[in-house]
């Protein structure tokens, strides 16, 4: 421990920070991290409004936490458990440090799982690693929307000098070969705009990759069904349902979604464009930490909670009536109760809050109704049917 008057380090001084904190001892950890032991003068929220812009501009994050400050009695040997209230501010950088290992590790093995998606697509068989490469243009579209959703988030979060990580691609040997992308938020959001702006971002960038890529995949000859998959006992009919989006950019470019002969199907640059119109859907649901969230809650403040507590009602209710009233396999009232489940543990834990909450201007609030607006447009209730 350093006392206030010996402590060397590059953060705020202690009398800074008053009136709102008194602080006692200061802690200097070898990765640059302070803690200011002391106590709050003020209630938490106030206490944050008055000092995050102070760390801010010494180039730290902070926040108010409870330390566990155990010591041993220099006598008895016994452990003493004692917790005190700390101001932790961390060193931020809103830029990359070092190679992402990770994140490149993490990308290239989604490569491959859309490679073997895609290749299962087109109805190729997998004999060695080169055969993967037929799959490649159901591989461009689909992380080509995800990358694009991501980094939206990305460019509004540097612009808005938020600490953010590269995009994570998640492999996952399915049918799509992945379950996304996600990018992680390390800093503070500053206010209401920010948060909008980081929010829609993701949502419009990929919307509009997901529409360019299916104007594309529009354009392209069906994948022809080969004999053996037709007349196999064990093979499984799958049924895309289309948004309404899509059919729309199938009429306004004469391209075709389904056809007559059934050895003839769409081709799977346009199943890459289908994910990204669902995966923006998904995003769009107004709750917790999904963009959705962050638009309602940057638009409406606390009473975006009020509309989450409604969300998973909604996706069980539409679980049960595809269930009950519905000829349809189960894929797709699982599907809605698997995300009503998962809006139900976002809604518990809440959406983020702002350092500062002013309301949203207009312009903004109008491109969030738009936004949710479009994110109908690319919802289906049956998304994928299993037939045997």
């Amino acid at each position: 421990m350093t006392s206030i008057e010996s402590a060397t380090h590059d953060g705020p001084p202690a009398e800074a920070l008053l009136p709102a904190f008194r602080a006692t001892d200061i802690e200097v950890d070898d990765d640059g991290t302070l803690r200011y032991y002391g106590r709050p003068q003020t209630e938490y929220r106030r206490l944050e409004r008055q000092l995050w812009p102070l760390f801010r501009e010494y180039g730290y994050e902070v926040r108010l936490d409870v330390v566990d400050d155990s010591e041993a009695d220099p006598i008895t040997g016994v452990e003493i458990s004692q917790e005190r209230q700390a101001l932790v501010a961390e060193p931020r950088s809103v830029g990359v440090n070092g190679i992402p290992w990770v994140n490149i590790g993490m990308f290239v093995a989604t490569v491959v799982t859309t490679l073997y998606a895609g290749t299962v697509w087109y109805y190729q068989p997998v004999g060695g690693p080169l055969d993967l490469l037929v799959g490649w243009p159901f591989t461009v579209a689909v992380l080509g929307v995800l990358g694009i959703h991501e980094l939206g988030h990305y460019v509004l979060s540097r612009h808005h000098n938020v600490q953010a990580s590269l995009p994570y691609f998640i492999p996952v040997p399915t049918l799509i070969g992945t379950f996304g992308a996600v990018i992680k938020m390390k800093g503070r959001i500053p206010n209401r705009k920010a948060l909008f702006d980081i929010g829609v971002a993701g949502p419009l960038a990929g919307l509009v990759a997901a529409i360019v890529v299916a104007v594309i995949g529009l354009q392209l000859d069906p994948v022809r069904v080969p004999e053996t998959v037709l007349n196999s006992e064990s093979a499984i009919q799958i049924e895309i349902g289309y948004p309404p989006l899509l059919h729309f950019l199938a009429w306004a470019t004469g391209g075709q979604l389904d056809y007559a002969d059934p050895q003839l199907a769409a081709n799977p640059v346009i199943f890459g464009a289908w994910v990204g119109l669902f995966v923006t859907f998904l995003n769009l649901i107004p709750v917790g930490q999904l963009d959705g969230g962050h638009i309602i809650r940057a638009i409406v403040g606390e009473r975006s909670e009020s509309i989450a507590a409604l969300v998973p009602a909604g996706l069980f209710t539409l679980a049960a009536y595809l269930y009950l009233f519905r000829e349809v396999s189960p894929n797709a009232p699982f599907l809605w109760t698997f995300w009503g489940l998962i809006a139900l543990g976002l809604a518990y834990v809440g959406p983020t809050t702002p350092i500062f909450d002013e309301p949203l201007d207009r312009k903004r609030k109008a491109i969030g109704v738009l936004t949710f607006a479009l994110g109908i447009l690319c919802f289906t209730p049956v998304p994928i049917e299993l037939v045997m």
